[in-house]
C-alpha cells in the first residue's frame, strides 16, 4: 500500500480553478470526449477508472502516466476503480508490429498480484473517496463464447474494427493478425460497459494510443444503455529520439526496484534533457506550478546547476520507491560522480550503482593497469600507464600515482570504485 505520509504530501494545485485546468497544464490530455460535457461532469463526484494488463510482472513509467492521472483526479475528490486484467493480460493488446506470445495463466495470475500490489502504492485505499481494485477476469470467466458473441459481439462492427491503427497495421504487414488479438477491442469494451452497470462508472482514462479500445467502450454503453459516458487519453511520453516509453521498446524503466533498482530510477531522471525536464516535472511530480515555474527559471539562467533534474530525479525515486531510497540513490550519485564520500553509502545501494557502471572480477593485489584495461577505461596497458602518468587515474576516490600500483582497497562488499577522470566510471568486484 502506498506510504500515509507520500499520499499526505500529495495536492493538487490550488491555483487552478477545476482539475481539467491543470491537467491540461501538465500536458495530460492529449485526446478526450467533449470537455465541456466532461468539465461538467467532474464538477460532482465521478466514478472513473484505468486498466492495466499483466503482460509483464512490473508496471512501467508508461503506466505511472496513467496512476498519476488517477491520483490526481482521486485528490480532486473523484473515485478511482484500478482495474487489472486478468481476462485481457491472458490476449494482451495488439502491438503495431507482430504477435504476442501468450502467457500461461499461472503466470498472468502471478503478475495480476504483483500489479495489484504496485497501484496501491499510487493510490488511496482509505480514504474518504477510496480507490477500488477490480480484476475483469471475474466478469469474462462467467461467458459462454456463444453468449459472448450474441450479448456483446453483435454491437461491434468490423469495419470499424479495422480501422484502429494496431489492426490496420498489422494487417498490412507479413505477420497479420489473430481473431484472438482482433477481439481485444471488444474485451475492453465488456470492461466499461461491466464497470458502467456495477460501480456507475462514466469516465475511462488511457493512452493516447489506446483511444481506439477507450471509444470500444464508450461506444457500446451508447448502444447498450443509451447513455453517454467520457474519456481522456494521456499524451505518450517518449524518448529524446521519439521512442515510446515502453518495454516493447525495450527500454522500460520498471517500478518494480528489483527489475530497475532506485539508483538506476534516480540516475534516469538525472539525466533528462534540459529541454525536456519541464515537462517531465507537470507530468510526473506533484510539484506546483509556482515551483515548476522556479525551476524552468533556473534551466534558463544555469542548466550547468541541474537543480531541476536533481529535483526530478528526486520526487520521482521518493514516489515510486520511498524517502528513503530516494536519499539513498542521491547520496550514492553524489558520492560517485560528485564531492560526496563514497564509504558511507551502504552495502546495497553501492552494489545497485556499480551494477550499472562497466565491471570486471578482479583477485586482491591484481594491477590496476590490467583492471583499467579489462574494464574498458583504457584499451591497452601502454593507454592505462599513460593515464596513471596523467594522474587521471583513481581507486576509490584516492588518486593512484603509480605504474605499479595494485589493488588492494576494497569497500565494503568487496567492491572498489575505479575511475578515469571525474565522469568516466567503472566498477570492481571482489571475485570470491
Amino acid at each position: 500500500m502506498a506510504s500515509k505520509d507520500t499520499l499526505a504530501k500529495q495536492t493538487n494545485d490550488a491555483s487552478f480553478g477545476h482539475v481539467i485546468d491543470e491537467l491540461k497544464w501538465r500536458g495530460l490530455i492529449a485526446l478526450s470526449t467533449d470537455e465541456s460535457a466532461l468539465r461538467d461532469q467532474l464538477g460532482q463526484p465521478t466514478t472513473y477508472y484505468c486498466g492495466f494488463d499483466p503482460t509483464a510482472p512490473s508496471l512501467h513509467l508508461g503506466n505511472l502516466v496513467q496512476l498519476l492521472m488517477m491520483r490526481r483526479l482521486q485528490l480532486a475528490g473523484h473515485n478511482p476503480l484500478a482495474l487489472v486484467g486478468g481476462a485481457t493480460g491472458l490476449i494482451g493488446d495488439p502491438k503495431p508490429t507482430a504477435e504476442r506470445t501468450l502467457n500461461s495463466k499461472e503466470t498472468v495470475a502471478e503478475w495480476v498480484e504483483k500489479l495489484a500490489h504496485q497501484t496501491a502504492r499510487f493510490l488511496d485505499y482509505e480514504g474518504k473517496n477510496p480507490a477500488q481494485l477490480v480484476n475483469n477476469l471475474d466478469w469474462t470467466s462467467g461467458y459462454s463464447a456463444i453468449d459472448f458473441l450474441r450479448e456483446i459481439g453483435k454491437h461491434f462492427r468490423v469495419g470499424k474494427m479495422l480501422a484502429k491503427d494496431a489492426v490496420s497495421a498489422r494487417l498490412n504487414s507479413e505477420s497479420g493478425i489473430s481473431y484472438t488479438e482482433f477481439s481485444y477491442q471488444i474485451l475492453q469494451g465488456l470492461d466499461f460497459l461491466e464497470l458502467y452497470r456495477r460501480y456507475g462508472c462514466v469516465l475511462q482514462s488511457g493512452g493516447s494510443d489506446q483511444w481506439g479500445n477507450l471509444t470500444a467502450g464508450s461506444d457500446l454503453i451508447h448502444k447498450v444503455e443509451g447513455k453517454s459516458v467520457h474519456l481522456i487519453a494521456t499524451p505518450l511520453i517518449t524518448n529524446s529520439d521519439g521512442k515510446k516509453f515502453g518495454k516493447s521498446e525495450g527500454n522500460a524503466i520498471w517500478l518494480d526496484a528489483e527489475l530497475t533498482s532506485p539508483y538506476a530510477m534516480y540516475q534516469f531522471w538525472l539525466n533528462t534533457d534540459d529541454a525536456d525536464v519541464i515537462d517531465r516535472l507537470k507530468v510526473f511530480t506533484f510539484l506546483s506550478r509556482a515551483e515548476i515555474e522556479d525551476l524552468e527559471q533556473l534551466v534558463a539562467s544555469e542548466p550547468f546547476k541541474r537543480e531541476a533534474q536533481r529535483r526530478l530525479a528526486f520526487e520521482v525515486t521518493e514516489l515510486v520507491h520511498s524517502t528513503q531510497h530516494a536519499e539513498a540513490a542521491r547520496d550514492a550519485s553524489l558520492a560517485l560522480f560528485g564531492a560526496g564520500d563514497i564509504r558511507n553509502l551502504d552495502q546495497d545501494t553501492l552494489r545497485d550503482a556499480l551494477s550499472e557502471l562497466p565491471s570486471a572480477l578482479v583477485q586482491a593485489g591484481d594491477s590496476v593497469v590490467s583492471a583499467l584495461v579489462s574494464t574498458g577505461l583504457c584499451d591497452s596497458n601502454g593507454a592505462a600507464r599513460r593515464a596513471i602518468a596523467q594522474g587521471a587515474i583513481s581507486l576509490n576516490k584516492i588518486k593512484i600515482d603509480s605504474e605499479e600500483a595494485l589493488i588492494t582497497d576494497f569497500l565494503p562488499g568487496g567492491m572498489a570504485v575505479l575511475a578515469r577522470g571525474k565522469k568516466t566510471l567503472a566498477a570492481l568486484f571482489l571475485a570470491r
